[in-house]
């Protein structure tokens, strides 16, 4: 059975920008353009291009100046294409915690490393504010600050695919129904562990930060089953 006509085209103008042959900020053809071009009819190429629009592939304006134009590559807003994979794989046969403890790990230990030799001032700040206190947060509070820590270090890299790829990681590895019941003392370590990152990206210690990353991993291997 074949896609609907708006479905073919969103298809073929998101090859055109995944590939590069249309670049961020370059203009697509005018609506009519289109029409002529594929053969189709205005209200099929508004729905194509809604759709690219929903995928943060595209930002249309309006004005004499407007149009639609290919948008900027944004982390955040390309993670939460990707959250919908990870939590369909996470709630299946297929992928476990382990798996997601695996991923972490071939990601975060190098992460750690780089944050430690390319954090600025502003990270350390948005890391610092991601550290919370065991003895008064709660554990919503808490699973919230360990995903922001974690997403501010991907940040603290500079290379925005770790921040692409671990944003939606954190999102589903810290889910409720993933971790189920914690040891007693699990939050106190965690934070202790956080804490040790820190004090390695604050000295620009790439490998003492490699390890504590490592060591905060292999504790949550450990205790979480």
């Amino acid at each position: 059975m074949r896609p609907p006509a708006y479905q073919q085209l969103a298809d073929e103008l998101r090859a055109e920008i995944t590939s590069g042959r249309l670049q961020p900020g370059e203009r697509l053809p005018p609506e009519p353009e289109l029409c002529v071009k594929i053969g189709v009819s205005r209200s099929t190429v508004r729905e194509a291009l809604r759709l690219l629009a929903s995928q943060h592939l595209i930002v249309t304006t309006r004005g004499v100046t407007g149009g639609s134009f290919v948008a900027h590559p944004d982390a955040t807003q390309l993670a939460d294409s990707l959250s919908t994979g990870f939590a369909l794989l996470t709630h299946s046969a297929a992928v476990g915690f382990a798996d997601l403890l695996e991923l972490r790990r071939a990601l975060e230990v190098p992460a750690a490393g780089l944050a430690a030799l390319r954090r600025d001032d502003s990270h350390l700040l948005e890391l610092r504010s991601a550290l919370f206190d065991p003895a008064i947060d709660d554990f919503d509070t808490m699973m919230a600050a360990h995903s922001a820590f974690h997403r501010a270090m991907a940040k603290a890299t500079g290379n925005p695919l770790f921040e692409l790829v671990g944003r939606p990681l954190y999102q589903v590895s810290y889910g409720e129904e993933v971790i189920g019941d914690l040891p007693e003392g699990y939050w106190v370590r965690i934070d202790a562990d956080h804490r040790a990152i820190l004090a390695c990206l604050t000295d620009g210690d790439a490998e003492g930060a490699r390890r504590a990353a490592a060591a905060h991993l292999d504790y949550i291997a450990e205790t979480v089953r």
